[in-house]
């Protein structure tokens, strides 16, 4: 008996389920908001040298504060004074317009730094002087975040499918709730890249289970649409950080700011089921039908047949007697497992690396940070919607490929746009954009399908801490533009195409029931939507593997 002939009885995509989609939506918000926090946190404002410890009250003392700039700090070619710059000694002879400072002698400043605070009043740069040979510990910090988060995906992976979607999620809310208030007091660089590194670590817990459980929870037919349509929180999240950080110029102020909301997401958690396949798949079959008797209520369907529930319950005695005790070993334990492993993780990778390679990088279009960073997220909402109508058209397997393929053109052709047209290399940057988040939406629903369901966190874990992998190098790789300009560029390029050519190797799920066990995955059966025979021999198996999960 498979759990969808149980949704079809209570209704599988009712009131419940979109209830369920709301509740969640807080923390979904929640997400991109500190995952692309760093774009704002850690903004270098314009700076130069500071050089009011010059101030002798001699000569110096008697010039303008413009005459000071001129024989104390160097220019660039387009006339802005160099940031990392002084001269050793003050030159007066600059006061005379003729004079030339190309030879001059210059030193690296002395007393610090004094930054344009137009823009924002505080941000890690200027709270801890991370500028000039230490301009790479503001990407840094960002690497440390997404550590985090990989190491979280590992950790919620098994915690999820050991304890249960709900209870691993309310641990996620109060961990991300301490450490990113916490992150907001830190007094030192240090404290906050660990304090840091732990709400990435608690934050994997909601992205891993906020998706599984909306999933779980409905019926074949409707998976596309929860995966795709509830996925537009983090796009409503993501144009809300562009607005949070127009508004917010403090980064302490603006992290608080975007934490909270996940007080009231604590709030909602008494309402949020735990997954009824997670507990038929642990055997807690009693708690499994007060779930699905109250989904039934809720959905004004009549309560659970007396037959269904005999058949549940004797098949759950069979199944005490079977292993149910899944690791991260049984990913690879078996050949087709293997093969699925790795693949998900070469794709899983692509799609993370190059999804924040695109968005960490919103600089060089022309554009104000702000718009840049909302135009990238408003088009994230076409681009699901786009995804939302073609992933049931044309399947799964070739939208995944067609999305990174196609980032990896866009990217491709930037390279070649010279920067003097910064307007149409923003439309194509844009353009890359979405297609990049509509692979990233393909993934996640794509996976949740793969993965059969009594080692699906396991699997999502796994595939998150491969996403995670490729997140925490996206910044780093965005530094080597020190080294080469379009290297950063070509590096993200080459993976978006590598791994959408890996995803064709991938199998199609359109249409298919969820893969309840292992044996469903070595061995596929006609399990598409229109087969409703199921052997009696196969019963036992697939109610086994309706009873566990992941994102």
């Amino acid at each position: 008996m498979k759990f969808e002939n149980i949704l079809e009885e209570i209704d599988g995509f009712g009131p419940f389920q979109i209830a369920l989609i709301i509740l969640l939506c807080t923390p979904r918000i929640v997400l991109p908001c500190h995952f692309l926090l760093n774009n704002f946190i850690a903004a270098l404002p314009p700076h130069r040298c500071d050089i009011s410890a010059l101030h002798d009250g001699g000569l110096f003392g008697n010039l303008t504060q413009e005459q000071r700039l001129t024989v104390s700090v160097p220019l660039r070619e387009n006339g802005e004074p160099k940031s990392c710059e002084m001269f050793a000694e003050p030159q007066f002879q600059l006061l005379d317009n003729d004079s030339n400072a190309a030879d001059l002698p210059t030193v690296q400043c002395q007393n610090g730094w004094v930054y344009d605070n137009s823009s924002f009043t505080s941000t890690l740069a200027t709270e801890w002087d991370l500028v000039c040979d230490r301009k790479s510990l503001t990407k840094t910090t960002s690497t440390i975040f997404f550590f985090g988060v990989m190491i979280g995906a590992i950790v919620f992976g098994f915690l999820c499918d050991k304890y249960g979607r709900k209870n691993t999620l309310l641990a996620s809310y109060i961990m991300a709730i301490v450490f990113g208030f916490s992150s907001a007091f830190a007094n030192s660089f240090i404290l906050f890249a660990v304090l840091r590194f732990l709400t990435g670590f608690g934050l994997t817990g909601i992205s891993i289970n906020s998706i599984v459980l909306s999933i779980e929870w409905v019926d074949t037919s409707h998976r596309s649409f929860i995966g795709v349509i509830g996925s537009l929180a983090w796009s409503a999240g993501n144009m809300l950080l562009a607005g949070f950080a127009f508004l917010v110029n403090d980064w302490r102020t603006l992290i608080m700011t975007v934490t909270a909301p996940l007080g009231f997401a604590v709030l909602t958690w008494w309402w949020i089921p735990e997954s009824a396949r997670w507990l038929l798949a642990n055997g807690k079959v009693e708690q499994a039908q007060f779930y699905l008797e109250q989904c039934s209520k809720f959905n004004k369907r009549q309560k659970l047949s007396s037959k269904l529930k005999m058949e549940a319950q004797s098949s759950m005695k069979s199944l005490e007697k079977q292993e149910k005790n899944y690791t991260y070993l049984h990913l690879i334990k078996t050949p087709e497992m293997r093969r699925l492993t790795l693949l998900t993780g070469i794709v899983w990778y692509g799609v993370a690396s190059t999804y924040y390679g695109i968005s960490l990088n919103i600089s060089g279009f022309g554009l104000d940070m702000y718009l840049t960073h909302f135009i990238y997220a408003a088009i994230e909402v076409p681009a699901k919607l786009m995804i939302y109508c073609f992933l049931n058209i044309i399947g799964r397997r070739k939208c995944q490929a067609g999305t990174l393929l196609l980032t990896g053109i866009c990217i491709a052709i930037n390279i070649f746009i010279p920067e003097g047209l910064w307007h149409l290399r923003a439309v194509v940057a844009i353009l890359g954009k979405g297609l990049s988040e509509a692979s990233f939406t393909t993934i996640f629903l794509y996976t949740t399908e793969l993965y059969p369901t009594v080692i699906r966190q396991n699997g999502l874990g796994y595939t998150n801490f491969m996403s995670r992998l490729g997140i925490s190098v996206a910044p780093l790789v965005l530094m080597l533009e020190d080294v080469w300009t379009v290297l950063p560029q070509i590096i993200i390029c080459s993976v978006a195409i590598i791994s959408g050519l890996m995803s064709l190797l991938l199998p199609e799920t359109v249409n298919k029931r969820l893969p309840e066990t292992i044996d469903d995955v070595e061995k596929p059966r006609r399990n598409d939507i229109s087969s409703h025979s199921v052997e009696s021999s196969g019963v036992l198996l697939e109610l086994k593997s309706t009873t566990e999960t992941k994102q």
